[in-house]
């Protein structure tokens, strides 16, 4: 699998990924500047976490209007899978990649934890190595994660299976008590309707080796490769 990493201006987390994807493949990705309009032919496009643009404005709507994301956008149009993390979900959102929104958390903090994840299914490039209703623990690490979109948008994503990823409790219980933002259906990552764009909060990046405290981000990058590959 060849993967590409984009970088923003005050991009953060692009290392932390490059080094997980390194890890399952044995090949380090291609990093890929904000301004440039074109890149190599890659099997996967990751748009990484941090605080593009310091966050101003809207958090990933100025990174949303640079030159790389055109040229996302038109790969993504041809099937080429895109996996945007943390600040990555707010730009490819921006971009009109997925539905929805992220607005600040709920009670108005920066929160960096460990979550809970349900699994919600494993038909997907990104869930494969993992079973539907699966609980898992990863990080988390923002101010404006807070899921949200229109009552007949939440409709249409929950009918269409489009929900990856839910907060919830160690035991799997999705009521809310998990939930470190607000996220509207608890939900911390989402498929575009073709399930080839992920979005999600959580940082599987930094959950990959036992240094970092857990390994339940792993199995996401190893699906990747094993789709991909």
């Amino acid at each position: 699998m060849k993967a590409a990493v984009l970088v923003f201006p005050g991009s953060n987390r692009e290392g932390d990924v490059a080094q997980a994807i390194e890890l399952v493949t044995g090949r380090r990705p291609t990093m890929v500047w904000h301004g440039d309009g074109d890149f190599e032919k890659v099997d996967l496009i990751v748009v990484p976490g941090g605080f593009s643009y310091g966050d101003y404005l809207r958090c990933g709507a100025m990174a949303a209007q640079s030159p790389v994301m055109a040229e996302v956008k038109k790969r993504a149009a041809g099937g080429v899978p895109v996996l945007g993390i943390c600040n990555g979900f707010q730009i490819v959102t921006e971009a009109g990649l997925l539905p929805g929104t992220l607005m600040r958390n709920s009670h108005l903090k920066f929160v960096c934890s460990d979550v809970h994840l349900r699994v919600e299914t494993s038909q997907s490039l990104f869930t494969n190595r993992y079973q539907a209703g699966q609980v898992i623990r990863v990080p988390v690490a923002h101010a404006e994660g807070n899921y949200f979109a229109d009552a007949d948008t939440m409709k249409r994503i929950e009918d269409r299976g489009q929900v990856a990823f839910r907060y919830c409790s160690p035991e799997g219980v999705v009521d809310g008590s998990g939930n470190p933002n607000g996220s509207s259906s608890n939900i911390a990552g989402v498929f575009n309707e073709t399930k080839t764009v992920l979005g999600l909060m959580p940082h599987p990046e930094n959950a990959v080796e036992p240094m970092f405290g857990g390994t339940d981000g792993k199995a996401l990058f190893e699906g990747m490769v094993e789709a991909l590959s």
